[in-house]
């Protein structure tokens, strides 16, 4: 499948703001089940400083704001070919060693309650992938869907007390209880095309638990699957805060708004 991506965020600020960095990790790279036909970046208002890839081989532009700005448009776009690999992204790489996917952060820290739904979920399967299958759908049924209602310092214990929350807070209850399960685990963000519309106003994220002799497999719990030609990889971290699409720091008091507009399409 041939899918068209654009991403815009737009900044605006209440004062000039003098300094600003903004890290984006929002270049997708080519890898199993994805080609990268094209890919641009359009910043107005900043500019790109330096280029990068991380501990877990994400792309990362640093860009700095034009210092007086009172608004920044950072607009993503391109066309990517995707398949349907089931969810199999296969064999690990990049420079953090498999042991650092089975360590707890402060957003992925189990507590009573992911101890509980982990345990719950029992050890009577053929193989690895029914029971993460199994633990993906036991997650669903302990939390709604339901947006506004977290935020992205919501940990995963937090979101499972609560019963509900969003696709960040899904993927974050799955990682943990997978580790507290013995498996490596990650956090990935990234798009999903809808059936039922073209305009987003956030991208998606998932869960990858690394299986032995599969190597790592995805699992969108929001939606009870997991991903085919109709997603596409971005990042992928540890939690959120390694894989977040944008995320920054500024010098100043001014206040900061923030409007993200996607389109994903066929």
């Amino acid at each position: 499948m041939r899918l068209k991506i654009r991403h815009q965020t737009s900044y605006q600020y209440d004062a000039p703001v003098q300094y600003a960095l903004q890290q984006l990790r929002l270049r997708p790279k080519t890898s199993a089940g994805q080609s990268i036909l094209e890919w641009r970046h359009e910043i107005d208002g900043g500019k790109v400083e330096l280029e990068f890839e991380d501990q877990h081989c994400n792309h990362v532009d640093l860009v700095s704001i034009e210092p007086g700005r009172q608004q920044v448009d950072i607009v993503c776009a391109g066309e990517i070919e995707t398949g349907n690999n089931a969810g199999v992204i296969g064999r690990h790489q990049g420079f953090a060693p498999m042991w650092l996917f089975q360590r707890s952060t402060a957003l992925t820290s189990p507590g009573p309650k992911i101890n509980k739904l982990a345990a719950g979920v029992g050890v009577d399967f053929e193989d690895d992938i029914s029971r993460l299958h199994a633990l993906s759908a036991r997650v669903l049924e302990s939390m709604e869907y339901r947006s506004d209602e977290t935020h992205a310092q919501t940990t995963a214990e937090e979101a499972l007390t609560a019963a509900h929350g969003v696709c960040q807070d899904h993927a974050q209850v799955m990682i943990t209880a997978a580790r507290v399960l013995g498996y490596p685990a990650r956090y990935v963000s990234g798009y999903l095309m809808m059936t039922d519309r073209v305009q987003q106003d956030a991208s998606h994220a998932w869960a990858e638990i690394h299986v032995d002799d599969i190597g790592w497999v995805g699992f969108d719990v929001s939606n009870g699957i997991s991903p085919d030609e109709r997603y596409v990889r971005i990042a992928s971290g540890l939690d959120y805060k390694d894989a977040a699409p944008i995320s920054g720091l500024r010098f100043g008091d001014s206040a900061e708004s923030m409007m993200v507009s996607i389109q994903v399409e066929q």
